[in-house]
């Protein structure tokens, strides 16, 4: 089993706090909660995916038109291509994008002058996932058999760290990459299980099909705790457009607030953004990831993002060699600055 290194979480904690005066995000000192608009400006959000159930806070906030009560014309563009959302946002082309931590990190370690500042989703999304009838009840079950992936390497990383964990070495494992055709893989018996898919959606799928699927988180499996979706802007736009920044995360959050009172209502205006998406998917989905959008520690706003988790996230990955540089030392990838009720 691999040891992970030990963090102090002082250390990260104070690195957190320091993010928003290095950069200059907003006026130290000063927590300025009140919003006042003098007209509507366009913000651009680029999606990480097709409209689905994880941007169900959004398509609320522009809907209730709470975006436009605090001067915001909220603009959701979904990108041609997954891999382009942070490359687009560093060059300029829009003002957010929705996107994973492990692929931040992966950003600012190739240079990109990125950060987040908010969470939509707390916890990991990405599973193993296995159908009856191949035998995987557990990590350990895998020892032998073929696990499908996206052939993203951190899922690489977290496929062996879970078989540690599991005590199985990964040789004894055979990865498939199979882009993203992960259900079709495990339907057709060309891989035992997956590592990939998400308990909200892929996993969904398969209980509306009555395939009755194993399902393993893999932070329940031995990979450290991360943010699965976060909102990132540049750290230029950040430190001159602050308060829009804490507009926009203001409307967000009643965005929220109407999703948790009226599940249904929203998933109808995914569909209605996305007509292509089942209505009954998206409901399910909204409501099992509703409880992980909010924060573990109750007292914190929604889209608060916990440094130490970050800090021990970002170890994992450069102990497993996915970063070229250690990502805790510098400025910090995240701050939670423009969340309601928080500043310096």
């Amino acid at each position: 089993m691999t040891k992970r290194p030990s963090l102090r979480p002082a250390t990260a904690l104070l690195a957190a706090a320091a993010i928003a005066c290095a950069l200059g995000l907003a006026a130290c000192g000063t927590k300025k909660d009140a919003i006042s608009a003098p007209g509507v400006k366009r913000f651009t959000v680029m999606l990480d995916f097709f409209p689905n159930a994880d941007h169900a806070a959004l398509y609320s906030a522009i809907d209730r038109g709470d975006f436009r009560a605090v001067g915001l014309d909220v603009q959701p563009q979904a990108p041609a291509d997954p891999a382009e959302p942070l490359k687009l946002l560093a060059a300029g082309r829009v003002d957010m994008a929705i996107s994973y931590e492990p692929e931040l990190l992966l950003a600012r370690d190739q240079g990109l002058k990125v950060v987040s500042v908010g969470a939509l989703v707390q916890r990991p999304l990405t599973s193993v996932i296995a159908l009856p009838g191949r035998h995987v009840t557990k990590v350990a079950d895998l020892a032998g058999k073929r696990v499908g992936t996206a052939g993203i390497a951190y899922q690489k990383a977290e496929l062996q760290t879970a078989l540690e964990a599991a005590g199985v070495k990964p040789g004894a494992v055979r990865e498939v990459n199979v882009g993203f055709n992960l259900i079709p893989a495990m339907l057709s018996r060309r891989v035992d299980a997956t590592l990939g898919g998400f308990w909200n959606y892929e996993a969904i799928q398969l209980e509306l099909q009555h395939r009755r699927p194993v399902v393993i988180p893999v932070d329940r499996a031995g990979v450290p705790s991360y943010d699965e979706l976060v909102l990132v802007v540049r750290e230029d736009e950040a430190r001159r457009h602050g308060q829009d920044l804490r507009a926009f995360l203001q409307a967000l959050t009643r965005g929220e607030r109407a999703v948790k009172a009226n599940p249904a209502a929203a998933a109808a205006l995914l569909v209605r953004a996305n007509p292509s998406l089942e209505s009954k998917l998206q409901l399910e989905s909204i409501r099992r990831t509703l409880p992980a959008a909010q924060p573990a520690d109750p007292s914190k706003p929604f889209g608060f993002q916990d440094p130490t988790a970050w800090a021990t996230f970002g170890t994992w990955m450069f102990s497993h060699h996915l970063l070229a540089h250690e990502p805790n030392t510098g400025l910090p990838p995240l701050t939670n600055e423009f969340l309601p009720g928080q500043g310096i």
